[in-house]
């Protein structure tokens, strides 16, 4: 079984059809979304309808929540910056009825059960969860750099065989006991420097879990454009263009 894992995508419909171009969807028995598919990006309603037409398992971020309370007329304190409030107010004022219904019909969580047992491990084993910062809290963000009692603090309160989170916008894959961690890192918006998509595919087999993450550079300008034509902060141009969290 293959699985592709996707994150963080806010609303950057460039870099998500480039990962497509560069992993086949429908090579996949299922698709994982860990949420923040909304905001910053322009292009939300390309963004969802995308996740919809390829039936990926998606759940809500942070980002998504706040769209979410705009759409039912509330508002929130933060982020209080006029730069970022605008990208959601934008994000918000775009989305079609289809897309606002969808949105706000997602989890915040959610699991994916295995069709066999992994290694014979009998508890919980062929079970993968998904969760947008920790299996714990929401908006926990859990790095490569983590100390290692936090995740083998998850690991004994969560007994997944799999814990696919997003959040952090860092890609990695950690082994604690038999529970792996897996973090595709952001597609839409990195802050290591390096603006490429970024991606992981999962393999399952009776006796194994393999994981391989993707960078894949993306149509940088698209995004440029579409900022524009919405007369968005300039930083967030220069967001993208550097791969860098500016603000």
């Amino acid at each position: 079984m293959e699985i592709l894992l996707i994150s963080d995508i806010h609303g950057n419909y460039p870099a998500l059809e480039a990962v497509a171009q560069r992993l086949e969807p429908s090579a996949f028995d299922h698709i994982i979304n860990c949420g923040d598919s909304l905001v910053y990006g322009p292009f939300p309603n390309k963004t969802l309808n995308w996740l919809q037409q390829h039936r990926a398992i998606s759940i809500l971020g942070n980002t998504d929540k706040k769209v979410i309370k705009l759409l039912s007329g509330k508002t929130f304190k933060k982020p209080s910056k006029p730069e970022k409030l605008i990208m959601y107010r934008v994000c918000a004022n775009q989305l079609s009825m289809k897309n606002s219904s969808y949105i706000g019909s997602l989890p915040i969580k959610a699991s994916l059960d295995l069709p066999w047992k992994i290694d014979g491990s009998s508890y919980h084993s062929s079970t993968i969860g998904i969760f947008h910062g920790s299996p714990a809290r929401p908006h926990e963000f859990l790095f490569d750099t983590t100390e290692q009692n936090r995740f083998e603090d998850l690991a004994r309160e969560y007994p997944y065989r799999v814990i696919v989170t997003g959040h952090s916008h860092t890609p990695y894959h950690l082994s604690v006991g038999q529970t792996h961690f897996i973090n595709p890192g952001s597609v839409g918006r990195m802050f290591d420097g390096d603006p490429a998509a970024s991606c992981a595919v999962l393999e399952v087999s009776a006796n194994s879990i393999e994981v391989r993450h993707f960078r894949i550079p993306y149509n940088i300008d698209a995004v440029i454009s579409g900022l524009r034509k919405h007369q968005l902060p300039q930083i967030y141009e220069d967001m993208f263009k550097t791969g860098r969290k500016l603000n």
